[in-house]
């Protein structure tokens, strides 16, 4: 029989360090609680009618010495085995799937989750009471559908309000302050820019509306366009329809190397617009989309195509794909076709990229727009005008205060 101590920290890495050293035959003879931890004695090959002789020979011995004491081994080589109650095979032990300990878990989630509900209730109900123009813009603003931290943000003005109108005007024109917006317009500036975006955002069209928008200011002759959409049939057909009614040239490039050489037999141009393929965020062939443009040698300044139709969260996966590639604004299309515009006032504040121009039609080019952000915060309220206002129990939720990520 081999007997050995073994320390360690809690009873289940003890016994894990049983199992690892003598295997799953090993016999646990006792175990005790020890400064630092968890001292446990085992044993392999164990066979407890060896010891039942030894026990009865040292009471005879006992009785018949006057007195005398057998010596007694060192503890740290031989031990006495326990009841047979202390006797069992080691096992691995999963703690966590006890169903005494899953049913403890799931009380105390469902205790915590009740009185987070009722300390968000008493601290929105605290605040309303206190501050009613405050939480009543905050209402309003996530009626927009507006990110809850942005909300906070803009609604914080409102403190200072004479009157319900006054607090809401100070929120709106927060609001428009926070919107990044681009302070030039390239059209004026000229050089190389390509528009990119997902498929289907409209990005040969801004291209055409870009392009009238040019001539109707500078003259047909400072213009050109650059398609480098390879992958869809028919897809230079349509640029090459608007470079016909703009009367200004269209070329193809499919590659990088055609794309530098196309550019350098347009130096003369002011202007040179490049329409690209469209691609989902997700897409695998969009690096070499950007790969083509950042190894053609020449800068170009770059325009992401956004839908205001798509969800927040599609945008915002959107514009962190095509940041691969430095992106100078954003184009905002389809504003009347778009339900809400507060998910995406919200993500592109999040991401920090600026609009330069919006779109709300296909008329080329009357249906673009520089961007304005008074006008794109008042088309936001305006359009969750009609709704609804949420309940005590969404902006408890959403503003009580009291929300915790403790994990039990």
């Amino acid at each position: 029989m081999k007997v050995k101590r073994f320390f360690a920290p809690d009873m289940r890495q003890a016994i894990q360090k049983v199992r690892e050293d003598q295997g799953p035959d090993a016999v646990i003879l006792s175990n005790r609680q020890v400064e630092g931890g968890i001292e446990i004695i085992a044993a392999l090959d164990y066979d407890e009618s060896l010891l039942e002789p030894q026990s009865a020979a040292a009471e005879a011995a006992g009785s018949d010495a006057a007195g005398a004491q057998a010596p007694t081994p060192d503890a740290a080589d031989t031990f006495s085995a326990p009841a047979a109650a202390q006797q069992r095979r080691v096992q691995p032990v999963d703690w966590a799937q006890d169903p005494a300990i899953v049913s403890m878990r799931e009380e105390i989630r469902q205790l915590r989750g009740l009185l987070e509900n009722q300390l968000a209730h008493l601290a929105w109900n605290d605040t309303e009471r206190r501050q009613p123009l405050y939480t009543e813009v905050m209402r309003r603003l996530t009626a927009m559908e507006l990110d809850p931290a942005l909300v906070e943000r803009v609604s914080a003005p409102a403190v200072h309000a004479r009157d319900e109108r006054h607090a809401w005007q100070l929120a709106l024109t927060e609001l428009a302050a926070t919107l990044p917006i681009a302070d030039n317009d390239f059209c004026d500036q000229g050089g190389v820019v390509a528009l990119v975006g997902s498929t289907g955002v409209g990005k040969t069209t801004s291209v055409a509306k870009l392009a009238a928008r040019y001539v109707l200011r500078h003259g047909r002759r400072h213009v050109a366009l650059v398609t480098t959409d390879s992958y869809r049939i028919g897809a230079h057909e349509q640029l090459m329809t608007y470079g016909r009614l703009l009367g200004i040239p269209v070329q193809v490039a499919a590659d990088h190397k055609e794309l530098r050489s196309t550019l350098n037999s347009l130096a003369d141009k002011r202007l040179v617009l490049i329409d690209t393929a469209g691609m989902s965020q997700r897409d695998v062939r969009l690096s070499q989309q950007f790969a083509t443009l950042a190894d053609s040698g020449i800068p170009i300044r770059t325009l992401l195509v956004l839908s205001a139709t798509l969800h927040p969260s599609v945008m915002d996966e959107t514009i962190r794909a095509f940041s691969s590639v430095a992106l100078d604004a954003a184009i905002l299309t389809k504003l009347d076709e778009a339900a809400s515009l507060g998910g995406v006032l919200s993500t592109v504040i999040k991401q920090h990229l600026p609009l330069m121009f919006v779109a709300n039609g296909q008329r080329v080019p009357e249906d673009l727009h520089p961007a304005r952000a008074q006008n794109l915060v008042e088309q936001a309220a305006e359009l969750a005008s009609g709704r609804d206002l949420p309940a005590d129990s969404v902006m408890a939720e959403q503003f009580g205060g009291f929300r915790t990520n403790v994990h039990v």
